[in-house]
């Protein structure tokens, strides 16, 4: 763990001061929700800014560790860039929850309707510093080619995750056939009666943790070669990206994440047994 955080605080030390920052502030709105019991939207008040302190601590602190990777320092700007708009993102969502209301896709007020612009604003600046970050890495080689393979698709990946964000903006909702807000899972809140975009969003934007994890997970059991962890990263997140983009598509069709149909399930068994067979097909080459 001393080695993840050195390598995070080397990496960007703004990112990694800002991911300390966000983990405290997690802290203080988890009080917050427990003592303030207002709801907004059928939800919890405090619970979208507790979400979103918590995504952009793993976030910052991810790429922070990205950065570490590469041989020499990079892509400062973007990193800052990165932390100057995840903070304005997050004071707006706080400042707005402190109000009572609503932070996305609200038009109540004008000045509502040009915080909401200004957190559109934040998200494409986040989007393009971390192309930068994801370009860098396919131009240069990691350290480990299972490790380097599993940031690189990571990013891509992570990429596809946030631009259904993109998609929630041009409907003007995260739910699909029914009004925002209506009954949602336990903590997430993602709606049980319709589709919800802010699924494959959600799934989509942790790949940067998730592929990552797989390669030092492979690379610790000491069990597989180096060209075996690639094979696994890069068939795991090929079917990570088809999960998001699923997600996504079942979403858009209106329905609801523990309500699939025939075809959703079907389209998963695709996947499921298409990335089964692409490590069975893998091992045997290696076999022979």
């Amino acid at each position: 763990m001393t080695a993840v955080l050195t390598d995070a605080r080397r990496g960007h030390r703004g990112l990694y001061g800002f991911a300390i920052a966000m983990a405290a502030l997690t802290a203080v709105l988890l009080v917050a929700a427990v003592l303030d019991q207002r709801t907004l939207l059928g939800a919890p008040l405090w619970f979208k800014p507790l979400k979103f302190s918590v995504s952009l601590t793993a976030y910052s602190f991810t790429l922070a560790w990205m950065l570490g990777q590469l041989r020499e320092p990079a892509l400062r700007r973007a990193g800052w860039a990165i932390v100057t708009a995840g903070a304005v993102e997050i004071l707006i969502i706080v400042g707005q929850a402190a109000r009572g209301v609503r932070s996305h896709f609200n038009d109540d007020t004008l000045g509502d309707e040009l915080l909401f612009v200004l957190m559109g604003v934040t998200i494409v600046v986040l989007y393009i510093a971390t192309v930068a970050i994801a370009l860098r890495f396919l131009r240069e080689p990691g350290r480990d080619r299972a490790a380097g393979t599993a940031i690189r698709l990571g990013l891509v990946v992570g990429l596809i995750g946030m631009g259904v964000g993109f998609v929630m903006s041009a409907i003007g909702s995260h739910a699909v056939g029914v009004p925002d807000g209506g009954p949602g899972l336990l903590l997430v809140g993602w709606s049980t009666t319709g589709g919800d975009l802010r699924v494959g969003h959600f799934v989509g934007m942790h790949a940067l943790q998730a592929l990552p994890l797989l390669a030092v997970a492979l690379a610790a059991t000491g069990r597989f070669t180096e060209s075996t962890r690639t094979r696994i990263v890069t068939v795991a997140a090929v079917a990570y990206g088809a999960v998001v983009l699923l997600l996504t598509w079942q979403a858009l069709r209106g329905q609801p994440l523990l309500a699939p149909d025939a075809l959703t399930l079907g389209a998963l068994a695709v996947v499921v047994l298409g990335a089964a067979g692409a490590l069975v097909i893998g091992r045997e080459r290696v076999a022979a």
